[in-house]
């Protein structure tokens, strides 16, 4: 819309009648002065302004020959100025600005003054009486389509989503374009704003609709798909696309692989890799630590260290991430040369290790019992400006408790809690347990009620620690009822909760109630593990019930659990007690083919037998 056009409408608006005279010839007045000295004389003399009324301000604001920054000007002082309240610019005088403001191309300074009226609820009209006062019978459908596009974003940077729809669709009506850069910004707001439901529902309308789609709003709405647990939905939504000739790129891949990992699923993962192949798309540093997360969840380091290897040939620059990632995993296992090592080379490229490098370190360190290496990563850490959080002082916690010094984990929760920082149930649950492990029962079941005295809704484990405390108590009535409470509060009992009653039982020589239990955990869908089988094996060789033992011996095998070293010796020693040597030998001998290195109870088991069998 051309300025000559712009003023010839407002006149239109504002005819000449002998009763607005006056107000021409004030606007003419404001004008001339903006046009030849700006806005300060008006600022320094305002009498001029005290006679303004909507028609002048229009009158002003549309004039082509006042230059449009002083025509914003003008409008800002008007907006400002508690004097001329009365004054203030009405919707008219806003689009007036605006029109004055796209012809200058000022569109940072447009998308200002749209959003003046959007958080006006004296201005907010709909989009179509705010188009219709900017509309030209002959020209200006790109500024119309320019207003609409930028109406709609800032509805949504204003979190107006409802009223951004409402543009999009009237846009879509008249036949004008929403960019797609501006239908993003809205479905990034969504996303931010926790409107997932609107978020997608307004993707399929811009599928709907025609517009340009991206890879960018695409890998948006599949990572909303996918933490919504539908990944079938999104995985069918990027080969959608494709067809649409929108290829996927590697954050689109990563996306579809972190849902893939998160749920454990082999071959969704395989899959998604093999697609990343066909569609020539490379790995790039996001999509190796996603990984190396998954061979090390997996238990295969090896192959966790293959990725990190393969960084260098990809020409992957690593990050801190990244090595965070390789860091972790080897300190899982055990492996702490590797993982200071490995911390080393991060220092050396030049990355900063940051609060969850060190954690990973610590955790590694903990988990190994080497709790002065611990200290010591604590200490370097805090000496670079890094803050112990809470999860570092929680893991502090859980290797004190390891290592049986619950004194030090007691004493390390005081310091915590004296910075200002929670006990949460997981703090909790780990003394608790370091506790009970140590027989301080009574101290253990004080935390726990302490605990929830504190309002902090207890876990699986430490529901698990009260009922191993009542079980070696032989308060079984104690501990079933701590199972019904568990359900109750809707924690649901698992593998390791049923396994420490089926083992208190156990040791009270209540073969038959563990049993039953065992019957119970299966029926609600728990899989007893090798720690159930190697109780229940070792309570029937004590209770005399050798082949009793066998027959759970074998079952382990046709469930496809893994027999230990301790299953091998509760076996072996039953055999042995019983006189059958020849079967405790046969054991002995498949024990030491499956790597398992047999302990001092295991000789003392199978010299007893010789001695058993020749009497």
């Amino acid at each position: 819309m051309s300025s000559q056009k712009t003023f010839k409408t407002v006149k239109k608006l504002f005819p000449t009648d002998p009763t607005l005279i006056s107000n021409q010839e004030i606007a003419q007045k404001i004008s001339k002065t903006l046009i030849n000295s700006g806005l300060q004389p008006l600022k320094s003399t305002p009498s001029l302004l005290f006679n303004l009324n909507p028609h002048i301000t229009n009158l002003v604001l549309s004039n082509p020959l006042v230059p449009p920054l002083s025509c914003l000007s003008l409008f800002n002082f008007l907006q400002t100025n508690p004097s001329l309240t009365s004054h203030k610019p009405n919707l008219q005088a806003h689009v007036a600005i605006i029109c004055r403001l796209y012809q200058a191309k000022k569109f940072a300074q447009m998308k200002i003054v749209l959003n003046g009226i959007v958080s006006n609820d004296i201005l907010r009209f709909p989009v179509s009486e705010i188009v219709s006062l900017a509309e030209d019978e002959r020209k200006g459908v790109k500024f119309v389509e320019t207003l609409c596009d930028m109406l709609f974003r800032v509805y949504a940077d204003n979190k107006m989503f409802e009223e951004a729809v409402g543009v999009f669709d009237y846009a879509e009506k008249k036949g004008f374009e929403i960019e797609e850069r501006s239908c993003f910004v809205l479905l990034l707001a969504l996303k931010k704003c926790g409107q997932v439901d609107l978020c997608l529902r307004f993707f399929d309308q811009m599928v709907e609709k025609g517009v340009q789609i991206t890879v960018h709003s695409l890998t948006l709405v599949m990572n909303e798909l996918c933490k919504r647990g539908e990944v079938k939905k999104a995985k069918a939504l990027m080969g959608e696309m494709a067809g649409r000739q929108i290829k996927p790129n590697v954050v689109t891949y990563n996306t579809l692989l972190k849902a893939y990992i998160e749920r454990k699923d082999f071959e969704g993962v395989n899959e998604a890799l093999s697609l990343m192949e066909k569609d020539s798309v490379g790995y790039n540093v996001a999509t190796c630590t996603l990984l190396i997360d998954w061979f090390g969840s997996c238990e295969k380091i090896e192959d966790a260290e293959k990725v990190f290897e393969e960084i260098h040939e990809r020409g992957i620059e690593p990050d801190v991430y990244l090595y965070t990632s390789i860091i972790n995993w080897n300190g899982r296992v055990g492996n702490m040369k590797r993982a200071l090592f490995l911390f080393d080379e991060l220092t050396q490229r030049g990355l900063v290790p940051n609060v969850h490098t060190y954690g990973a370190l610590i955790n590694g360190a903990c988990k190994g019992g080497q709790m002065k290496m611990a200290d010591i990563l604590v200490n370097e850490m805090q000496s670079k400006g890094i803050d112990v959080n809470q999860v570092v002082f929680n893991t502090l916690i859980d290797g004190y408790c390891r290592k049986g010094m619950m004194d030090e984990a007691l004493r390390l929760q005081d310091f915590m809690e004296g910075k200002g920082f929670q006990t949460d149930v997981f703090t909790y649950s780990t003394i608790a347990s370091g506790l009970c492990k140590l027989n301080r029962n009574e101290e253990a079941k004080s935390l726990l009620f302490t605990m929830e005295e504190r309002g902090v809704a207890p876990n699986v484990v430490c529901f698990t620690t009260l009922i191993d405390i009542f079980c070696k108590e032989g308060n079984f009535v104690e501990a079933k009822q701590v199972i019904q409470e568990m359900e109750r509060k809707g924690e649901r009992p698992n593998t390791v909760t049923y396994n420490a009653l089926i083992d208190g039982y156990i040791k009270k020589g209540k073969m038959k109630e563990a049993h039953k239990l065992k019957k119970e955990m299966e029926d609600k869908g728990l899989m007893p593990d090798t720690y159930t089988y190697s109780s229940l094996i070792h309570g029937e060789c004590i209770d005399g019930k050798v082949d009793e033992a066998l027959k759970l011996f074998h079952e382990m095998y046709q469930r496809d659990l893994t027999r230990n070293v301790v299953t091998y010796t509760a076996m072996i020693s039953g055999l042995s007690k019983d006189g059958r040597t020849d079967e405790a030998f046969k054991l002995y001998d498949e024990m030491k083919r499956e790597g398992l290195t047999p302990d001092d109870r295991v000789y003392h088991s199978l010299v007893g037998s010789l001695h058993t069998a020749k009497s």
